[in-house]
């Protein structure tokens, strides 16, 4: 049980015992670009206006189980500290990563988030890079990521003015399971058609440049200061999956980035986990379902079901856990990394 104290203010007696896997509550954020139809994930959801993102570990989203049900993952980190987000986290009282669902129905505007110095020089605490889970995507299905080679920021601006700036963009083909890096920096949009997990660090800094008319502001000074023309963006080229348990399962390693790793779990059978790595540094641990249904166990805590479009948030104090498929789960699985990681091998 958590004992409260009051002495001016409220705090919290915890200790490790306490914690345990955090089941979110999905935070549905409606968006001109989004749809009523969110089946691919949310099979049984209605919405009466059109959904953009499912935000899973926002700062402002709530966990949905437990002693700490209604609490957000914000004022959870500065409470718990490194027991939630672990010692690799470069804040040890800010949840380092979010994670959301998007669900494009029309092309999103043309946008650009700052890099740390960047954004550092805006007076923000840090940029945004970001990577893209294809995990669904229509035939045809499309992203503009990146100015074409030879473009000048310069040149970019005139097309703004002119209305003709996504003619300069590098438009990509995306196919399911397919992992995009997004670097600081890189100029870029989502066409119609797919369905995209986007892991990013833990910011909301998004500098609109080109909007297709809609009646939304544009953010040109600094959006066109944040605009790099050359970056390490593109499809990531990623090692062949390994088996695991016996065969019967598979991982695949994502993406290892400098913010973030992600890997990808096809499960059959019961896996282990840490929330430690070989650097003696721990994590927070963040699954997200994409497919199927399965059991998350922490030693002795009570079980958390994770089905898709769920997220489970596991406080890195917990050090080992195990997911257990009810048939199969197919899930990515999230955290900082404990050593320096340079930028990823990408292609277009």
């Amino acid at each position: 049980m958590i004992s409260c104290v009051l002495s001016g203010s409220k705090t919290f007696e915890h200790s490790m015992t306490q914690l345990y896997p955090f089941l979110m509550s999905p935070a549905f954020d409606p968006r001109p670009w989004g749809t009523l139809d969110l089946s691919p994930i949310y099979p049984n959801h209605k919405f009466s206006e059109k959904i953009g993102e499912s935000w899973l570990t926002g700062d402002d989203c709530q966990v949905a189980n437990g002693p700490f049900a209604k609490r957000t993952l914000s004022d959870l980190s500065k409470e718990l500290g490194p027991e939630l987000v672990g010692t690799a986290a470069r804040d040890p009282q800010r949840f380092p990563l979010l994670l959301k669902f998007l669900f494009p129905e029309e092309k999103l505007s043309v946008q650009v988030h700052p890099d740390d110095a960047t954004a550092q020089r805006f007076g923000e605490p840090w940029g945004k890079t970001e990577c893209w889970y294809v995990a669904h995507a229509r035939p045809g299905s499309q992203i503009g990521l990146g100015l074409k080679p030879g473009v000048t920021r310069e040149q970019f601006e005139q097309a703004i003015q002119e209305n003709c700036a996504e003619n300069l963009l590098n438009w990509v083909n995306v196919y399911q399971g397919e992992m995009i890096y997004v670097a600081g920096g890189t100029v870029h949009t989502l066409g119609p058609g797919s369905v995209i997990v986007e892991t990013q660090q833990q910011s909301d800094t998004t500098y609109r440049l080109y909007d297709y008319g809609r009646p939304r502001p544009l953010h040109l000074e600094r959006g066109i200061a944040s605009i790099k023309e050359k970056v390490a963006s593109g499809k990531v080229i990623r090692p062949a999956p390994v088996i695991i348990n016996g065969g019967k399962s598979r991982q695949s390693s994502m993406i290892s980035a400098p913010y973030f790793a992600v890997d990808l779990f096809e499960l059959k059978e019961p896996h282990d986990f840490s929330t430690g790595d070989a650097s003696s540094k721990t994590s927070v641990q963040i699954l997200v379902a994409v497919d199927g249904c399965g059991v998350v166990e922490a030693g002795g805590r009570a079980p958390v079901t994770l089905a898709k479009g769920d997220a489970v948030v596991i406080p890195a104090a917990l050090h080992d856990f195990t997911v257990r498929p009810q048939w199969s789960l197919e899930f990515l699985k999230a955290s900082v990394p404990g050593n320096p990681v340079p930028e990823p091998a990408t292609r277009m």
